[in-house]
């Protein structure tokens, strides 16, 4: 009954594991969860009280497609911010979350067999997206020699005539690695020579920099010419904590949008018209909130970092931003536990997870085994619980 498309696409690893914890919750364990993207704070006030003021408005009906106006011309403002251009409305489109809006791209750009260019670590489900559009993951196996980040000789290198386009996603989910303005001027120069090469950068996490300037640098900011083949995609999730308001928007060429747009149209419709009002409001009055959120996150970045360097066997990478530590469990991996030898990330995290209640994500989910992805979006009492956890399951290596 199944098309062969569904019978071999697998569920979200990351929301599967967080759900599973949740399950082992409610059936009563002291369970705490490292794994899902998303802050442990609330969506700010000033946010919450525009969704309800705009159901008090009645501002329920459908919306365009490609979002409210307001909306977009919020957007627009902030990207053109960001990446020091004046984005016009048209350029715009809103959509139900970042995910989606990343599907959309691909699908607005692909045919089928075209590849596309992905750095490993990556995100976990960006491979099965493109598979999803009709497209061929290209996996660029990215080292810890070069802070887990794609190089411009490897981008040259992974270039074919069927390559169609190239994922860039800086801070980095899984390792919150940051591309440099030096390495995204070096990627930026090959991907001049590739002038039908499309770049979709996610850009998710780039106001949960931790640089001086508390923004990542974007491609577009080191070589402007790009935008015309560039779709920045990002949302309120993150830096906004609304996951669960899903929007998403992407800025670009207008012969990409629309397609994208009509898309949409054609799919999901109109994302929430509660949400989208809300998020005019967090874009234009929520600018303390989100410095604010972002020193927190700073704060237990460091209080992490230390407490989980302690534990024997782990090498931990230092993120420039995000709310990962990405964690080397190579000395573990071969050490026997409980009589068993452990052989890989997915048997290190069950492992944990079943008898210690810590749920973690491997990093066999993001395409390069030997690592754990932790989330600090949590309590530092939870952060601190966790070490404990950790510790106890070291201790039973040998």
């Amino acid at each position: 009954m199944l098309s062969k498309r569904m019978q071999e696409l697998k569920p979200s690893p990351t929301l599967a594991l967080a759900a599973k914890a949740k399950q082992l919750k409610a059936d009563g364990h002291d369970v705490i969860s490292l794994t899902v993207g998303e802050p442990d704070w609330t969506t700010y006030a000033k946010a919450k009280e525009a969704g309800k003021t705009a159901i008090d408005e009645n501002k329920t009906t459908y919306t365009p497609a490609a979002g409210i106006p307001p909306l977009k011309a919020a957007i627009a403002e902030l990207i053109g911010q960001q990446i020091q251009k004046t984005i016009d409305p048209s350029q715009v489109t809103v959509g139900a979350g970042a995910k989606f809006i990343i599907y959309a791209a691909l699908t607005a750009v692909l045919d089928p067999g075209d590849e596309v260019i992905v750095p490993s670590p990556y995100w976990v489900s960006y491979p099965t997206m493109v598979e999803l559009a009709g497209g061929e993951p290209k996996i660029v196996q990215c080292e810890e020699s070069t802070d887990f980040k794609m190089t411009a000789d490897q981008l040259e290198q992974a270039m074919t005539s069927k390559t169609k386009a190239v994922l860039l996603n800086s801070p980095s989910n899984p390792t919150g690695a940051e591309y440099s303005t030096e390495e995204l001027v070096a990627l930026a120069a090959v991907l001049k020579q590739h002038p039908n090469v499309v770049i979709i950068s996610d850009d998710i996490y780039n106001q949960l920099s931790f640089n001086s300037e508390s923004l990542s640098p974007h491609i577009l900011n080191v070589e402007p010419s790009l935008f015309d083949r560039c779709l920045s995609i990002n949302g309120m999730s993150k830096a906004y904590a609304m996951t669960g308001w899903r929007i998403g928007w992407a800025v670009g060429p207008e012969v990409l949008i629309k397609a994208m747009a009509s898309f949409q149209s054609q799919t999901t419709g109109a994302s929430s018209s509660v949400s989208q009002w809300a998020s005019v409001t967090a874009i234009k009055d929520c600018h303390k909130e989100v410095e604010q959120a972002l020193v927190a996150l700073k704060e237990r970045k460091t209080f992490f970092l230390d407490k989980i360097s302690k534990v024997p066997g782990l090498s931990i990478f230092n993120p420039q931003g995000a709310f990962y530590l990405w964690v080397n469990i190579n000395q573990w991996i071969g050490q026997s536990y409980k009589g068993e030898a452990l052989k890989d990330s997915k048997q290190v995290a069950e492992a944990l997870l079943n008898d210690e209640k810590l749920a973690v994500v491997p990093g066999q989910e993001f395409g390069l085994d030997g690592y754990l992805r932790l989330s600090f979006a949590a309590s530092t009492k939870d952060l601190e619980e966790a070490t404990r956890r950790f510790l106890n399951f070291q201790s039973q290596l040998s």
